[in-house]
């Protein structure tokens, strides 16, 4: 993809609510009926674990399109010891530049930068068909369990990727989702009424 097309810079104040709505757009009816990533990211940007230092945007033709945000967390491990890890998200793209390859470009472009900055790993929720492409693999594979569900089940949607070689190696352990993505309904609910009205729709291949 030509660099040129677009650019990539961390979000400013002046930004939120115009990446607020990019992840509304982007995460509407997609896992539910409506959404509530655009209310965990506007929460979650005062919160200690939040990184400012990897919060992205991505522009083109002077319009934001999509966004990427990092949260430091951890993985316990089975020794007693806590690993240092990151986890991402929302990262997302307006629907109209999806399957075009501005999702992986901000993708790989936030990783480099989230190792430049020490993480050693990522740990993230999501569809091993489009993240297996930036070398994510399912978390269990290297000994690294989901806290929903038990030890011996693949859990296709819970990946993983070393940011520096071997940081996990030798490594077992669970990791929890951060806090910070459960998030009161209700009040997102609220926080929606903000945004330009959208019809909310059950379709058949949503999680909730």
């Amino acid at each position: 993809m030509d660099r040129s097309d677009y650019s990539i810079r961390l979000e400013q104040p002046n930004d939120y609510r115009e990446t607020e709505n990019v992840v509304r757009e982007a995460f509407w009816n997609v896992y539910r009926p409506g959404c509530l990533e655009h209310y965990v990211l506007h929460l979650y940007r005062s919160r200690p674990e939040f990184v400012p230092e990897l919060d992205f945007v991505m522009e083109k033709d002077g319009r934001i399109i999509g966004q990427a945000i990092y949260v430091r967390t951890s993985i316990q491990a089975d020794d007693g010891r806590e690993i240092p890890i990151m986890t991402m998200g929302p990262i997302g793209i307006l629907p109209e530049y999806k399957r075009q390859g501005y999702g992986k470009a901000l993708l790989d472009y936030s990783m480099e930068k989230a190792a430049a900055l020490g993480a050693g790993a990522l740990c993230f929720e999501g569809n091993i068909d489009f993240y297996g492409k930036s070398g994510f693999v399912v978390a269990s594979t290297l000994g690294i369990h989901y806290y929903d569900e038990p030890r011996e089940a693949v859990v296709p949607y819970f990946l993983c990727r070393e940011l520096t070689p071997g940081y996990l190696k030798g490594v077992t352990g669970v990791y929890r989702t951060p806090s910070g993505y459960f998030v009161d309904e209700k009040e997102a609910e609220e926080f929606d009424r903000q945004f330009p009205p959208k019809k909310k729709e059950q379709l058949p291949e949503q999680l909730f």
